[in-house]
């Protein structure tokens, strides 16, 4: 008897994967390496952000509801939170006027020291703030080398606030200008368009996004800071004393639950400026893409 044994055929392939298809069959197999960044982001946010604000609310009800609104609602809180919301409303105003010209400078114009004005703009982010109060007081103080005397006065405080929020509005801005089509506004000119009417029609809308941006992040550090205001503010309740310096008091009095509360209201304020600024943002940059 002949056993007859069938081999089947080899087949070679002559044309090995190439990196597209390498790189399909990486994205297809499963790794850990995704879910591994998500949760190392995760955690550190829970740790810097989420713990943080979880521990301020939670203490802000220790007293429960009958100790968290009378703290909101006193006399010295409903003063603060009138200054506070008062000033950095008209700072916010001004850091966007003052913030979109200034980032216009910046990206249309040439002229000489443009270097050293663009790194001056950065100068707020690293002063601590307290320098800064120094610096305002040293200024528009009593002894103001210039004749101007803003000490525990609103305008004083303004121009704390004013000094470190209006970067962040040129920031938001600047890279935007930068990256806007010149052909739209040259198009415009040429069809007898005045500047006006060009920047309304075609440069604004495109920064509107940037700019709600940056007033979002300009009022939310106002009614935050403390450190700027400290000395040329003064604290004078009714007048001078914002939020933050009013939460000092009730630390330094032993009442750690009021101040606690005061601090989320603040939180909740800037949180709803945040999202209904951004959403109107997103908005805009959807009608933005659909004109175009």
């Amino acid at each position: 008897m002949t056993v007859v044994t069938v081999l089947e055929p080899i087949h070679f392939d002559d044309h090995p994967a190439g990196p597209e298809e390498s790189a399909n069959a990486a994205a297809s197999s499963p790794s850990i390496v995704r879910p591994l960044r998500i949760g190392v982001t995760t955690l550190w946010l829970s740790v810097i952000v989420l713990l943080p604000l979880a521990a301020i609310v939670w203490q802000a009800g220790g007293r429960g509801w009958q100790g968290f609104w009378p703290a909101v609602t006193s006399h010295a809180a409903l003063e603060s939170f009138r200054v506070t919301l008062t000033i950095s409303v008209l700072v916010t105003v001004l850091d966007v006027i003052f913030g979109l010209a200034t980032a216009w400078v910046l990206v249309r114009d040439d002229f000489a020291g443009k270097g050293v004005i663009d790194a001056l703009i950065d100068l707020p982010f690293a002063l601590p703030t307290i320098v800064t109060s120094l610096v305002m007081l040293a200024l528009y103080g009593n002894a103001s080398p210039v004749g101007i005397h803003l000490q525990h006065t609103p305008p004083g405080v303004a121009m704390a606030l004013a000094f470190v929020t209006l970067p962040l509005v040129v920031r938001a801005v600047q890279p935007v200008l930068l990256e806007i089509d010149r052909d739209a506004e040259e198009a415009a000119a040429s069809l007898g368009a005045t500047r006006v009417t060009t920047f309304r029609t075609i440069v604004l809308p495109a920064l509107q996004p940037a700019l709600l941006t940056g007033a979002g992040l300009a009022f939310s550090r106002c009614i935050a800071e403390f450190g700027s205001v400290v000395t040329i503010g003064g604290a004078v309740p009714g007048k001078t004393e914002v939020s933050s310096q009013w939460i000092r008091s009730l630390v330094e009095n032993d009442d750690h639950t009021s101040a606690a509360a005061i601090s989320v209201v603040l939180l909740a304020i800037s949180f709803a400026v945040l999202v209904m600024l951004r959403t109107v943002g997103g908005r805009a940059a959807r009608r933005e893409e659909e004109a175009e």
